[in-house]
């Protein structure tokens, strides 16, 4: 397993996408295949409103299934040590093509009901400062090719 196929979370997020894993696969599950059966009773599948909803409900359900297991399958729990270097699971304040700003490296799934904006570690930004440290700096290419500078000041493990 690499690096970049790791997924860090917390023990709370990753609690938290057990449990709607859990729920998931099972109630949910059971509750939508019971509406498709139900709708399909009613008759012409062709016009059925009520069937084609639950279908599409369960190809999306299905597909977060497959979502959360593939990512806790490639789980780190825990917190990241505090040494300093930028990495997933981090807070860190940089100041970026001039002006400060705060956010979570990582994944969406860690930030829970945070304010923090969330950046990818395979991001642009993401991935031009993981792995270096507070005072370090770094650039990274935005989309329209301008090179954007980037300035550490502090990287502090997420907390939750």
């Amino acid at each position: 397993m690499t690096e970049s196929t790791v997924t860090w979370l917390t023990q709370e997020a990753h609690d938290r996408l057990q449990a709607e894993l859990e729920h998931l696969s099972g109630p949910a599950r059971t509750e939508i295949a019971e509406r498709i059966a139900a709708a399909r009773d009613e008759g012409d599948l062709k016009e059925n409103g009520g069937y084609h909803a639950a279908r599409e409900e369960q190809a999306k359900n299905e597909a977060r299934i497959r979502e959360l297991a593939e990512k806790l399958r490639h789980v780190q729990v825990g917190t990241p040590a505090d040494d300093g270097v930028v990495e997933a699971g981090m807070v860190v304040t940089a100041v970026v093509a001039g002006d400060e700003m705060t956010f979570l490296l990582g994944s969406r799934e860690i930030a829970g009901t945070t304010d923090l904006d969330v950046y990818s570690p395979t991001s642009p930004l993401g991935a031009a400062i993981d792995g270096h440290r507070i005072g370090e700096k770094a650039a990274y290419t935005a989309p329209n090719g301008r090179e954007i500078p980037v300035e550490i000041l502090k990287a502090t493990p997420f907390a939750g």
